[in-house]
């Protein structure tokens, strides 16, 4: 989902909840300036990135 820093400003908490589900980026004059992520998930990603990697 991308949104813009003034729309994160005004709906926090619900971004917030969103963010346990799937990656939020957001935008400030058409530029990515920042992704919202579940912890959780980004630490499954790197563990699956490593898959095959390491023996």
């Amino acid at each position: 989902m991308i949104i813009t820093a003034t729309e994160l400003k005004t709906n926090l908490g619900k971004y917030l909840e969103l963010a346990a589900i799937q990656d939020i980026f957001i935008t400030k004059k058409g530029k990515n300036i920042a992704r919202l992520t579940s912890p959780s998930i980004d630490k499954l990603s790197v563990l699956d990135s490593l898959v095959g990697i390491i023996p």
